[in-house]
């Protein structure tokens, strides 16, 4: 391996640091950032990834990037990571997400943008033996390959624990100066990041909801019913879940943010449910937008309102682009639907 008195002296160094936001991708990106390279964070925005969902905050990548004082880009893959849930070539890890292919996908996208600003390597927050499917030795080594990057992916919290990289041996990088964590704790990172001033981040593993059992029982049960669009997906995120037939669903929100959420997602043929008379939720009806069904999703609204032992409860119903008319139910009719994902 080349000394440090090698390191290229001409010309900054570039990377793509995947920026996350998360304390491992934060970390990632100080340690190079401190060696003298130049670093463009790339962050993913996806249906599974959400950021804020109301008002102007920055999300967790524009806070992190703030910090390390990086420029962002922001990529939406929201597309391509559905078609690959629906059919990952290495499978999925303990619930619905297909951590090897995403982490293939997503790094293949940051090679483009390497290539386009002319840069040496990426780096990732990845910690050698932290998660059981994608942060293996062997698994790494997997998708370093498939993305085309063998060589070319640093990951600084492991660095010494791992082969030396391209950008190490050609002296852009002292492995000296990088990190030998191993496993799962996360106790030196919490220690590097009070040593730089790093003092909020979010939990870890806490933005990907392929990884929550809840909402991976609900995508399980819309793939089992439909051909899923982005757009159902991303209902999935709100609300209660009942299932009416095999194409149409009622989401009843569960608190004010809930029923903000169904009102953004509502697209056209959906109809929105209010209660007339009492505070409660909104509900979205999806699918088949029948009297019967209609019946159902306001009985629903009203089961889960103050209203629910009245034996009739007035509902508004809006046909999307429509007028609202109501609708009198008996909250009762709607008792023996089950909840999907119910905890």
């Amino acid at each position: 391996m080349v000394g440090l008195a090698s390191i290229r002296e001409t010309q900054m160094a570039k990377a793509i640091a995947m920026l996350s936001g998360g304390l491992d991708s934060t970390l990632a990106a100080w340690l190079v950032i401190g060696q003298g390279v130049e670093v463009l964070g790339l962050t993913f925005e996806s249906v599974f990834h959400p950021g804020p969902m109301f008002g102007d905050e920055p999300s967790v990548a524009e806070v992190a990037a703030k910090f390390l004082g990086v420029p962002l880009k922001a990529l939406d893959d929201s597309e391509r990571l559905l078609a690959l849930v629906k059919s990952p070539k290495h499978g999925y890890g303990s619930h619905m997400n297909p951590c090897i292919d995403c982490r293939v996908h997503r790094l293949r996208q940051a090679k483009q943008v390497l290539d386009e600003i002319g840069g040496d390597f990426i780096v990732t927050g990845e910690v050698l033996g932290q998660r059981p499917m994608s942060q293996r030795r062997g698994a790494m080594s997997v998708i370093d390959r498939e993305a085309g990057l063998e060589g070319r992916i640093v990951r600084p919290l492991s660095a010494r624990c791992l082969d030396p990289t391209i950008p190490e041996q050609q002296g852009l990088l002292d492995r000296e100066k990088l990190m030998d964590i191993n496993g799962r704790s996360r106790r030196r990172q919490m220690e590097l990041a009070e040593s730089i001033g790093l003092a909020e981040y979010p939990t870890p593993a806490g933005g990907c909801l392929l990884t929550d059992p809840v909402f991976s029982i609900r995508l399980r049960e819309l793939l089992d019913h439909c051909d899923a669009t982005c757009d159902d997906v991303a209902l999935l995120r709100a609300g209660r879940h009942f299932r009416l037939d095999d194409a149409t669903k009622a989401v009843v929100g569960r608190h004010e943010a809930d029923n903000a959420l169904l009102g953004q997602l509502a697209r056209a043929g959906d109809v929105i449910l209010v209660l007339e008379d009492v505070p409660g939720p909104s509900t979205l009806l999806r699918g088949e937008a029948s009297e019967e069904h209609i019946a159902l999703a306001a009985a629903l609204t009203a089961r889960f309102s103050k209203a629910r032992s009245e034996p009739s409860v007035a509902v508004g119903v809006l046909r999307l682009g429509g007028k609202v008319y109501p609708v009198n139910v008996d909250p009762k009719i709607a008792a023996d639907l089950k909840m999907i994902g119910e905890e």
